[in-house]
């Protein structure tokens, strides 16, 4: 079933999502209504020229902190310390690249303007983080998301050179465990993802495990900067 989503903020019951994972359409943007929905265990996720679209799919991908693999290539790059690594210094700009950069097999981005406004304000306001590689004064990889709590819900992540990304997520994944964060919510299955150990559970257990987070901690709120 799939739901009209109101103007005043409150979703339908995340497990009347139809068989896609669809459970609504339309409603906005705004902030509040954003953080609702990742504490319901709903997020956005729509193109240009859609409306907004409402999604909590079955399976949920997630990745429970203490599961993080970080392969023997990738463990050798980051001791190496090929680059430098920052939080929150350049939040716009890694959700800019995450919007343009092109990927193989996709056309366009979800990322929409109104997306990125959004998050933008989540960001000022000390909700939505973001991790930085850096080759010298070049940003060259990034990755964005929403804290909520104890639950860290992963947005995008680019890389313009090789293993740019992967450094910022292992490095965004050690410093979510140091803020006693529980799982990342990785929302759809990746290739990608499931290297580092990210799993698909039922929505059930996903909704499951947010009732026993905290998600309204203000803990983490606020600039971060590497523990």
């Amino acid at each position: 079933m799939i739901f009209r989503i109101p103007q005043r903020h409150v979703f339908p019951d995340p497990e009347k999502a139809d068989a896609s994972g669809l459970l609504g359409v339309g409603g906005d943007l705004d902030p509040e209504r954003v953080m609702l929905a990742y504490r319901s265990g709903i997020f956005p996720w729509y193109s240009e020229g859609q409306p907004i679209l409402w999604w909590s799919p079955d399976p949920r991908t997630v990745l429970f902190l203490d599961e993080l693999h970080v392969g023997r290539s990738l463990a050798k790059t980051m001791r190496k310390g090929r680059y430098r690594v920052t939080f929150d210094t350049a939040f716009s700009e890694v959700i800019e690249a995450c919007a343009t950069i092109e990927r193989p097999g996709q056309e366009g981005t979800w990322i929409t303007d109104e997306m990125r406004s959004s998050y933008l304000v989540l960001h000022a306001e000390g909700h939505a983080h973001s991790v930085e590689c850096w080759e010298g004064d070049r940003l060259v990889g990034g990755v964005y998301g929403v804290a909520c709590g104890q639950l860290f819900s992963g947005e995008s992540m680019f890389a313009l050179a090789p293993d740019a990304s992967k450094v910022a997520f292992v490095t965004l994944v050690k410093e979510l465990h140091q803020r006693a964060f529980q799982l990342i919510d990785c929302q759809v299955e990746t290739e990608h993802l499931a290297r580092f150990g990210a799993r698909p559970i039922s929505r059930v257990t996903f909704l499951e495990h947010l009732e026993r987070m905290d998600l309204k901690s203000s803990k983490n709120k606020g600039a971060w900067s590497l523990s």
